[in-house]
């Protein structure tokens, strides 16, 4: 142990990025190295999960020394190991977990597992979001779309989540549409700039008063669909900037309200966005306008860009409360896909 600080190296390779991280007592980043799978994936539209696990499996020995490269400690000094376990694709995870477990076991270390959605969490707190409660936390990205609320340091409800596809998702299929490229999320974003949000009233989808915290995006793809398969029947000519920012606006009204009422009806105190798609330019203006208007005592934290995608950091600081408790993993541990956020 350095200095009297608990140093955890964090492991994440739940998708297409492989990650490595050491986080000293749960807040103080000394590393976070971040190696992006987008140049391998692009060519096909999407992350194929046969391509990530093997790229994991090239590349994360590297990735964790460079992480205890630029954090400057050794492995002894470690306290312990972290590793994202689920959800995610299963190949992908079970690189990470298996490589969690041989460390854990060669260096006589403690081995805990995170779950990967409690730990988009912490990325708000690694970039300084208020720890008050209650809070309402919006988790966007192209896996998830997930509406929490935190009433503690350790009690979190699940109130809502994605019935297809998530939002982040939907960006990808939509950008693939229209042939530019993936991921999509960041091109739709930026053509939205120079488009009219108004141009084309595609639905929303609310759910009625049972599905008031979930959402759904495949009837708005489906939207975009017709759209173009109409307009190419009758030969007219598409904006693609239009189209781009009316599917944007569609898709993001949905998050922000919903945000919004369920931020109002506990009485949050504070509102976080997490995950890839909190990325996005005009989800963090709309909603900042939107809190500042209809919820003003209310304070939104949105974590800088790097928080946002998936990273170690923000498992190596979800595992600091685990390590407090001596909630440890056995070396038995195996990849949960399908793990729910609680």
């Amino acid at each position: 142990m350095a200095d009297n600080k608990t140093l955890i190296l964090g492991i994440e390779t739940s998708c297409d990025e492989t990650a490595a991280a050491v986080v000293a007592d749960g807040q103080e980043m000394l590393s976070n190295i971040i190696s992006s799978q987008v140049e391998l994936h692009s060519r096909y539209g999407g992350v194929v999960p046969e391509i990530a696990s093997r790229q994991h499996l090239t590349i994360i020995n590297t990735i964790i020394n460079n992480a205890m490269h630029e954090a400057g400690v050794s492995f002894q000094d470690l306290d312990a190991l972290s590793v994202s376990y689920g959800p995610g694709l299963v190949g992908a995870l079970l690189v990470g977990v298996s490589t969690a477990k041989a460390l854990a076991y060669g260096l006589k270390k403690p081995l805990i597992a995170v779950n990967h959605l409690q730990a988009h969490l912490y990325a708000n707190y690694l970039d300084g979001a208020p720890r008050v409660y209650p809070t309402v936390v919006l988790i966007v990205s192209g896996g998830h779309t997930e509406l929490l609320l935190v009433t503690g340091p350790k009690e979190m409800v699940l109130l809502g989540s994605t019935r297809d596809d998530a939002a982040g998702e939907a960006y990808d299929k939509v950008a693939r549409l229209l042939e530019l490229g993936y991921p999509g999320g960041p091109v739709i974003d930026k053509l939205a700039r120079d488009g009219n949000p108004s141009a084309i009233a595609f639905p929303r989808s609310w759910l009625g008063d049972e599905g008031r915290f979930d959402f759904s995006f495949s009837g708005l793809k489906t939207a975009v669909i017709n759209h173009l398969y109409h307009a190419r029947r009758k030969e007219e000519l598409v904006s693609i900037p239009d189209l781009a920012a009316s599917f944007q606006e569609a898709l993001l009204e949905v998050l922000v309200e919903k945000t919004l009422v369920a931020a109002k009806e506990y009485g949050a105190k504070a509102v976080l966005l997490a995950g890839g798609v909190a990325s996005n330019s005009r989800l963090r203006e709309w909603m900042r306008e939107r809190i500042e208007t209809i919820l003003p005592n209310t304070e939104l934290h949105i974590p800088k860009l790097v928080l946002c995608t998936d990273n170690a950091a923000m498992i190596a600081a979800a595992a600091y409360p685990l390590y407090l408790e001596r909630n440890f993993a056995s070396l038995n541990l195996n990849a949960q896909p399908g793990l729910p956020v609680k």
